[in-house]
């Protein structure tokens, strides 16, 4: 080898090895690597774990205000608009929280969609009262239905106290989730996420799935001074969030949904932005307790859903092949035992 190959090898070398230390610090790669190399895989193909429908002529929704990009039907039409260009094949129905006389109403729509084969849905977690008197003959019905994957009640309601997922009651119904194998999601306050650990610690046999990122907030992350968060205060301390996520992390009936964060951006942001949450809920749970959720359309508070995808696919670009898939899609179909 001569003296200028040698160099511009060092060269070469060193300039990639200062690449990717940006990247680390800017928080769009991963701190450590895998032995394996990361590789291009711009379309591996995506199970969006955390999809929403409704259809205001035969559903109400209580919560949702008639103003803003959200007070309309979003219906299958236009979710297939928005998932052309992202990757989506296929799809999990995430319960919109109907008026709660629908709640059969929804599993019965939701169900037929499923199992007509013709759209990207192919299961569903609907709405469920845990603590209800009647939540175990609710939950029976599931037994023979093969789209049913799991349940959630929101739980950052502004009618839903802080540790009520705590109660012996929905304890308890919690417990009888697991029992038929079906699953809870943990949509609450990042400031109660230790709740969620609490109950993870309670219910050891039931799965439980952590939905947008423990609600965090990538405005805690932005340096102060910022002008794009002007006279606006975090929900949260990035190390309040890190530890706690950390802390659910360390309950292996428990993943992560990589998802919902996007709907807290403020007006102008990038991928970067977004890196810290992204990848310290991927450090901390790892390859095979993390998925994907678009959270469509509550996404489009924050951005388009292909722009949320195509910034997800920037963060990640540097990890592995096969980190990537996991997330994806590959773990979608291993926990909610999808035949796609």
């Amino acid at each position: 080898m001569t003296t200028d190959t040698l160099q511009r090898r060092q060269f070469l070398a060193q300039i990639a090895a200062t690449a990717t230390a940006t990247l680390v610090a800017a928080g769009l790669a991963p701190s450590s690597f895998a032995d394996e190399p990361a590789v291009k895989t711009a379309m591996l193909p995506i199970i969006d774990c955390h999809q929403h429908l409704w259809d205001l002529t035969k559903f109400k929704l209580p919560w949702l205000s008639s103003d803003g990009p959200l007070g309309r039907s979003f219906v299958m039409k236009d979710y297939l608009a928005a998932i052309e260009g992202t990757g989506i094949k296929h799809a999990v129905y995430m319960e919109v929280d109907v008026d709660p006389s629908q709640q059969q109403a929804e599993i019965d729509h939701l169900t037929e969609i499923c199992k007509s084969g013709k759209a990207p849905t192919v299961a569903a977690v609907v709405s469920g009262r845990p603590a209800s008197a009647g939540f175990k003959e609710y939950i029976a019905q599931f037994k023979t239905n093969p789209y049913v994957k799991g349940i959630r009640q929101v739980l950052h309601a502004s009618g839903t106290a802080a540790g009520s997922c705590l109660a012996d009651d929905f304890v308890r119904g919690i417990r009888q989730l697991g029992e038929l194998g079906l699953s809870f999601d943990l949509c609450m306050r990042a400031a109660e996420l230790a709740d969620g650990a609490k109950l993870a610690d309670k219910c050891p046999d039931t799965r439980f799935i952590l939905d947008h990122c423990g609600n965090g907030d990538p405005k805690a992350f932005m340096k102060a001074g910022d002008p794009r968060i002007k006279d606006i205060k975090p929900e949260h301390t990035a190390d309040a969030w890190r530890r706690d996520i950390e802390l659910l992390a360390s309950k292996k009936s428990a993943i992560c949904k990589i998802s919902g964060i996007v709907a807290r951006v403020p007006k102008e942001w990038s991928a970067e932005d977004l890196a810290p949450l992204v990848n310290h809920c991927l450090d901390a749970f790892g390859r095979e307790r993390v998925i994907f959720g678009s959270d469509w359309p509550v996404c489009l508070t924050g951005a388009p859903l292909i722009q949320w995808v195509k910034a997800l696919r920037q963060i990640i670009a540097q990890r592995t092949a096969a980190d990537q898939e996991a997330l994806l899609a590959g773990n979608a179909k291993k926990f909610y035992k999808l035949k796609v």
